[in-house]
């Protein structure tokens, strides 16, 4: 349920390092809507990717995914081995089939999204957060078109390809909500287990939205996490 601009304070960091690229997900933020004539699959989020990559063309990258953006990191890590040097996860299960965010689109239909979103937001954000970003965010996640996220989620809900982890050759970061509300953490754990070349670092007592509660302190650990991975 997010946008680009949810990464205003990621950029300026990893930025002074390496070119950044950052895309809108197909239906969020400024990207088309679409109808629902056109289904939603992890393997079209993919297909979007590879067809921006290639549009400018850039060959492999970094690749970095904030919850669902990660699934789209993994299912690419996983089919397109070549195109990926490093794997970057900030809570980003393998799938969401084994969450309570089926729940989501009946509570969101009910609800309104913004209204679910602001009843949720202990989910999101640890006690003591800032009003004013709390605020920019329900905002911002609220602005979402209700039907989309719901067919969004609803997709995700039915995917998990933990038993195809191993495939994911890449060296991989796995940043994991000590708190994690929409899952459980030792899912990540699993991750570690199973992704032959993965570190798993946990934020205790921190709940899902990582990378906007602690936008800074992720954008350092995925800065150290690049620079080992250089020659």
């Amino acid at each position: 349920m997010g946008a680009y601009r949810r990464w205003y304070a990621w950029i300026p960091i990893l930025a002074r390092h390496y070119p950044v690229l950052t895309m809108e997900l197909r239906g969020h933020g400024a990207s088309e809507v679409p109808d629902a004539s056109r289904p939603i699959t992890v393997e079209r989020l993919c297909d979007d990717v590879r067809e921006w990559l290639d549009a400018q063309g850039i060959a492999r990258v970094h690749l970095c995914g904030n919850s669902a953006g990660g699934y789209v990191g993994q299912r690419l890590a996983i089919k397109d081995a070549p195109r990926i040097a490093s794997l970057a996860l900030f809570a980003s299960t393998s799938g969401l089939r084994n969450s309570k965010a089926g729940q989501w689109p009946g509570e969101i239909a009910r609800m309104g999204l913004e209204a679910f979103v602001r009843a949720t937001i202990a989910d999101r954000f640890p006690p003591g957060t800032e009003p004013g970003l709390v605020e920019w965010f329900c905002r911002q996640t609220g602005g979402n078109d209700p039907a989309w996220i719901a067919r969004f989620v609803t997709h995700m809900a039915s995917r998990d390809w933990e038993g195809e982890l191993p495939r994911i050759s890449c060296p991989t970061l796995i940043i994991a909500p000590g708190h994690e509300p929409i899952g459980a953490h030792n899912q990540y754990e699993r991750m570690r287990e199973l992704i032959p070349h993965a570190e798993l670092l946990t934020y205790d007592g921190m709940p899902h939205n990582l990378g906007d509660a602690v936008p800074e302190r992720c954008a350092r650990d995925l800065l150290a996490f690049l620079q080992r991975q250089e020659p």
